[in-house]
């Protein structure tokens, strides 16, 4: 059998850490469905060279779900002893959060603790072996347990320790939290309690993450690779180790992510079961100073597309000032992108409804709707100043905005599994009306300016 060749590590720029980030493997029998899948992708990392230092696997080990206790074990056996036997865990730790397949009940939550013995247990009352941090220089990570059940089950996660915690690491340079379910919804996938973290925690539990500095929440879960990113920090989905059937079908593929951080940020590589790089993503992004940027009166545009797909990709950046109007409901432009024919235009940015809220719509193809993505509401007759962002290599997640340099970037909210790769190349800007006509959705404000800029999205 021939041996396949290293595959180049990411590695941090300087003094750093070299991870890699897979879940969702579904594994545990012999001869089960995820079984081939599993070790294909498991066959993808042992080729990264240099090795990592370490392996985040944010849950769904095994296909668990039983109340069969000895089953259960018997899974467990096999995935350590058999299908992770590759792995030398004492020289490359193996960090695990918990998970629905795997810590459903009482049972399962007790069996976990038990299995995952080599873990700390510095986690809050309950949860010993079940939630807990770890310290590796200047790095913090803290995995919470997404499903508790002292708090209620499946969606509900503490939130006093995970405070307590990073106050108490307040010196860590990086600082990364680490569970099982997403935040925010995942490519339109949206249920508090079974896809992602329930409303009573969700937003206190954010709102931690921001006031503590956090870099990135690492999840997994939806079948799907996604990153977006809300007040300026990272919500990064890898949910591709091995379960065979995806969401949306087509559309992502089974993976393992290649991190690097250093001085400089965050980088990833996304490689799938074949060895190949399908995405990557340098955080955060280099933006030019605003007096660099373009003013637009409308007509041509230069030739920097507003994407260049899923790598290589380059951002462009927008910033949108006026005055609102007193209050009307209508779709109203801002920009307008067109690509000279009369299909939908690839670009549409605006407001619409009595709330004025912002719009971002992308032009899909010819017979297809197109995709919305929404952003804040703009208050009647006041002056707005509004900054956006397409970057190329967040897929959905990529469509971004902020209100001025000095504020964070947040993702626009959207229920699309398909991001600026769907959109077609701009030829002209129209400013506060469409290409069809002047009196087509015009902005019904004043004082309406638009500058404009792009950057390469960074080394990767």
């Amino acid at each position: 059998m021939t041996e396949m060749p290293p595959i180049p590590a990411l590695e941090p720029r300087g003094t750093g850490h070299r991870f890699v980030i897979y879940g969702d493997a579904c594994a545990g029998e012999p001869g089960g469905r995820h079984e081939a899948s599993f070790a294909r992708v498991n066959a993808v990392v042992r080729r990264f060279s240099p090795e990592p230092e370490f392996i985040v696997f944010p849950g769904d080990e095994i296909i668990g779900l039983t109340r069969d206790e000895a089953a259960l074990r018997a899974q467990w056996r096999h995935w350590f002893d058999v299908e992770m036997a590759w792995l030398d865990r004492d020289r490359i730790p193996l960090f695990h959060t918990t998970a629905n397949h795997t810590t459903y009940d009482p049972m399962s939550e007790r069996v976990f603790a038990e299995v995952m013995a080599h873990l700390p247990r510095n986690g809050p009352p309950g949860q010993e072996g079940l939630s807990y941090w770890v310290r590796r220089g200047d790095l913090l990570m803290v995995f919470v347990h997404t499903l508790w059940s002292g708090l209620g089950g499946e969606g509900h996660v503490e939130t006093d320790w995970l405070d307590a915690t990073l106050a108490a690491h307040a010196d860590a340079r990086h600082k990364l939290v680490i569970g099982h379910h997403p935040v925010y919804p995942v490519n339109g996938f949206e249920g508090p309690f079974q896809r992602e973290i329930g409303p009573p925690h969700a937003e206190a539990f954010w709102a931690i993450l921001v006031r503590h500095g956090v870099l990135a929440f690492l999840c997994s879960h939806i079948l799907a690779f996604d990153v977006q990113v809300h007040d300026g920090v990272l919500q990064v989905t890898s949910a591709g180790a091995g379960t065979a059937h995806r969401m949306p079908e087509g559309l992502e593929y089974l993976h393992a992510l290649q991190a690097a951080l250093d001085d400089q940020g965050f980088r990833f590589r996304v490689v799938d079961d074949t060895g190949t790089v399908r995405e990557a993503l340098s955080w955060p992004p280099v933006v030019p100073p605003v007096t660099w940027w373009q003013e637009l009166g409308g007509g041509p545009v230069d030739e920097t597309p507003v994407a260049d797909g899923p790598l290589g990709a380059s951002i462009r950046f927008w910033r949108i000032a006026g005055h609102a109007s007193g209050g009307a409901a209508q779709a109203q432009t801002l920009v307008e992108g067109s690509a000279g024919d009369d299909a939908v235009p690839p670009l549409w940015i605006g407001l619409a409804g009595p709330d004025q809220r912002l719009l971002v719509v992308l032009g899909s193809a010819p017979g297809r709707s197109p995709h919305t993505w929404y952003g804040p509401s703009l208050a009647p007759g006041a002056a707005f100043d509004i900054q956006i962002a397409l970057h190329g290599a967040m897929g959905p997640g990529g469509l971004l905005w902020r209100w001025d340099d000095a504020s964070t970037w947040s993702s626009l909210r959207g229920a699309s599994a398909q991001g600026l790769e769907r959109a077609a190349p701009v030829t002209g800007w129209t400013i506060g009306h469409t290409a069809v006509s002047a009196t087509d959705r015009p902005f019904l404000g004043s004082e309406l300016r638009v500058w404009t800029t792009h950057a390469p999205q960074g080394e990767i």
